[in-house]
């Protein structure tokens, strides 16, 4: 059974993706014992593979990465952290227990855990190796997409390969410690996304068969003539 507040989400445009990790922030031992823990996000520059699926003699593989430039005019504004993007709150931006920043690598991470009970819970898990993977909630204002043919002369299967770069994120609205496997949102999401891509790649290959057909079909009705 899928959330409600998972559905609510995706029917706003919301994308889910999780893609990196997270893990304890190391600290000497006469520190004070707070419950710090950091990550990344997302990478950059990075595609990881969305879905895949076979009809008709291809083979369509969606990827996608986000450029490093993404976030230069995304909306930061009191992001969250939670846990499969739904819940509690463990951290935000507006208090100062959740710092985002955006380096050579991708969307760095930084939360302190120690305010709430669960907080420190999850920070326990994420110590112990129980919770190890990162995600995060955004909306794409502008991206592009590049498309690649390969056939494999001796099975006749052509492999379409779509890369989806994400140029910008108009808006972050959390950052999640998730669970293994993906939480449903985020497979929905991605998958959505890119089946609905698929659809338009099997559209277009199919006009374009249909064109070579009719060009063929003349070119033999000239040769009768």
């Amino acid at each position: 059974m899928i959330p409600k507040t998972i559905l609510q989400k995706l029917e706003e445009g919301r994308q889910y993706r999780d893609v990196s990790n997270i893990g304890i922030e190391k600290r000497a031992e006469e520190d004070e014992p707070r419950k710090i823990v950091t990550g990344y996000a997302t990478t950059f520059n990075e595609p990881y593979e969305l879905f895949r699926s076979s009809w008709d003699g291809y083979i369509y593989i969606v990827l996608e990465q986000v450029d490093p430039n993404a976030f230069a005019e995304c909306d930061m504004t009191d992001v969250i952290m939670q846990y499969n993007h739904e819940g509690r709150v463990f951290a935000r931006t507006s208090n100062g227990t959740l710092e985002l920043d955006p380096d050579e690598h991708g969307l760095h991470i930084r939360a302190d855990l120690g305010g709430t009970e669960i907080g420190r819970q999850l920070y326990e898990e994420i110590e112990g190796g129980y919770t190890d993977k990162m995600s995060f909630g955004f909306r794409v204002s502008k991206d592009k997409r590049e498309e690649t043919e390969e056939r494999d002369e001796e099975t006749g299967v052509t492999t379409v390969t779509v890369l989806r770069t994400i140029l910008s994120i108009s808006k972050l609205y959390d950052v999640s410690a998730v669970s293994i496997p993906a939480n449903d949102g985020t497979s929905i999401s991605s998958r959505n996304f890119a089946e609905g891509v698929i659809e338009e790649v099997r559209k277009e290959i199919a006009e374009r068969e249909k064109r070579e057909r009719q060009k063929q079909k003349i070119r033999i009705m000239t040769e009768v003539l």
